[in-house]
């Protein structure tokens, strides 16, 4: 994996996740109790051999530049390689299935030049799986391709991502929007780094498209292939995924899956105290990570740090981000709440498993 560097897409984002993405980036958005979406292409990367991997960051950079910070907690503060942040552009995204600007790599075509690597893997921010990239490599080598994608088949509708028409490995085609069953662009991909600079160049008059975009006309000339993911694998693109997939992550066969000891997602280090179960409260199914002190009930919900649920609190089918309180005798069901919101004594925010309930972000 020495003659590979990475690159993560971070300039993009979506209007579907609302509030949740106001002030943060999709790639900062907190995941599964502790950890942010940036957190997994991040910690594949690194658990794959990849020792330089580029950032494209977005507008709103911000947030995922604090909790990244020089990537000490991925191993990627050092002196040869390591993390190196790249500024993307403020313009260019024409579809909704565009991740890779062909204006973000063309800002950015010094860490392309720089590099004696042979090959780049590049990928999405807001997919959550577990992969070592190894295979993926291994199988773009052999096969002569000129692009490799990783994909999977499509476990409910997704209106937005990029599908795939295959004739055996080969890509003949891109559907715009894919149906469940059929075959979906994972956001990741390898590809040799002359050939992407060669692409850059090619296209640099309409760097405004998404690679694929650019392309998708050539996919008779180009050998482009497709690498089979058959493990646990989501898109966050919308409230909607964003809450059934923090729910899947209660699943005990998911969480064995995505938080494996050999290839563990590494995120910042938050030194807190241990959580605190006062007598009498009750538990169940759910997640709870350091720092929060629980007096009520907790029911197949995720929490964050510092999270308080006071006694005759109800907290149930909920995703409550840091620092969020629930005062005595409320109940909060089928709710998404961002961080530091207070749900005062004896109130009642209830949505339903179709039409989540989202509290935004407090900034106070």
């Amino acid at each position: 994996m020495e003659r590979v560097i990475g690159i993560i897409s971070a300039n993009y984002e979506t209007h579907d996740l609302g509030c949740l993405t106001q002030e943060r980036t999709i790639a900062s958005l907190p995941y599964g109790g502790r950890y942010r979406l940036i957190d997994f292409p991040l910690s594949n990367m690194v658990n794959s051999g990849i020792s330089t991997v580029g950032l494209i960051t977005p507008y709103k950079y911000r947030s995922v530049i604090d909790h990244i910070g020089a990537g000490k907690e991925w191993q990627l503060d050092r002196k040869n390689g390591g993390l190196f942040i790249l500024p993307g552009s403020l313009f260019g995204v024409t579809s909704s299935e565009a991740r890779f600007m062909i204006r973000d790599l063309k800002h950015n075509l010094i860490y392309l030049k720089r590099s004696m690597a042979d090959y780049v893997i590049l990928t999405a921010s807001d997919v959550v799986y577990n992969m070592d990239y190894r295979d993926l490599l291994a199988q773009h080598i052999s096969s002569g391709a000129d692009i490799t994608m990783l994909y999977s088949e499509a476990v409910e509708d997704a209106p937005h991502d990029l599908g795939l028409t295959l004739d055996g490995e080969r890509v003949t085609s891109f559907l715009h929007g894919t149906k469940k069953g059929e075959n979906i662009f994972r956001g990741c991909f390898v590809i040799s780094r002359e050939l992407l600079m060669n692409i850059i160049s090619w296209y640099s008059s309409v760097d405004f498209m998404d690679i694929f975009e650019a392309i998708e006309p050539e996919l008779g000339k180009m050998n482009v292939r497709v690498f089979r993911f058959g493990g646990y694998i989501r898109t966050v693109d919308s409230i909607r995924d964003y809450y059934i997939h923090s729910m899947e992550l209660l699943r005990s066969d998911v969480r064995k899956e995505l938080f494996t000891p050999l290839h563990p997602i590494m995120t910042k280090v938050q030194d807190s105290v241990p959580s605190k179960y006062i007598e009498g409260c009750c538990v169940r199914n759910s997640m709870i990570p350091a720092g929060c002190v629980i007096r009520g009930t907790v029911e197949n919900s995720i929490l964050f740090r510092g999270v308080k649920v006071e006694e005759g609190a109800v907290v149930r089918n909920s995703v409550l981000m840091q620092s969020c309180l629930v005062e005595a005798g409320a109940v909060v069901e089928n709710a998404i709440l961002d961080r530091k919101n207070v749900i005062k004594a004896g109130t009642v925010v209830k949505g339903s498993p179709e039409n989540v309930f989202v509290m935004e972000k407090k900034t106070l």
